[in-house]
């Protein structure tokens, strides 16, 4: 082959691996929601977060509508829990830590018949919560369809609760998830950052 050919053929590579590093520079930057950005597992699209109207530890009036606009931690806890709800409520104090300013989270009751407004804030004194979270509390009629709508199991005597987080996106949607033993303080605060953005 002959050094016209080879330089011809050089260029074209050359071109070609332009062309290829534009076209994925481009895609990159044309969706900031990328599966690849977030430390978290992608949720399906167009799950919504389920709607509810009920009370929180201090008796005050909550429901998902006043989140519109906010990303939201969701997790599922009980105030007498010893081993894993502990753990979820330090993990998720210091991701709020991490993100640096308040952000909305939401602790739903998987024990309705035990979680009170005093056990709630017993639970948080003794695991030393620092972040403002808001438990949701109410009757097992009440919490049973925003259990059903995150996929969760609530306390049993004879099974323990799933023990998951959530991130539900501005327009109200579940975005983000992660079972507890694959997450850390900093990929939650990392995929908080990046819905802020969105």
């Amino acid at each position: 082959m002959n050094s016209r050919h080879l330089l011809a053929l050089s260029t074209v590579a050359v071109a070609a691996l332009a062309a290829v590093l534009i076209a994925a520079l481009v895609l990159r930057n044309s969706d900031s929601s990328s599966a690849a950005e977030f430390d978290g597992a992608i949720m399906p699209s167009g799950v919504r977060a389920p709607a509810f109207s009920l009370r929180d530890q201090d008796g005050k009036p909550i429901d998902m509508a006043q989140f519109q606009g906010k990303p939201v931690i969701v997790t599922f806890l009980y105030s007498h829990c010893k081993d894993t709800c502990p753990v979820e409520a330090r993990l998720i104090s210091s991701a709020v830590q991490e993100v640096g300013h308040p952000v909305p989270v939401l602790a739903f009751s998987v024990d309705p018949a035990n979680d009170t407004g005093a056990s709630v804030h017993a639970f948080m004194r003794e695991q030393k919560v620092t972040a403002d979270i808001r438990w949701v509390l109410g009757t097992q009629k009440e919490l049973k369809p925003i259990w059903k709508g995150y996929a969760v199991t609530p306390q049993r005597e004879d099974e323990e609760h799933m023990a998951r987080i959530v991130l539900v996106d501005k327009q109200g949607f579940q975005k983000i998830g992660y079972p507890l033993n694959q997450t850390t303080p900093d990929r939650i605060a990392h995929d908080m950052r990046l819905l802020e953005k969105q």
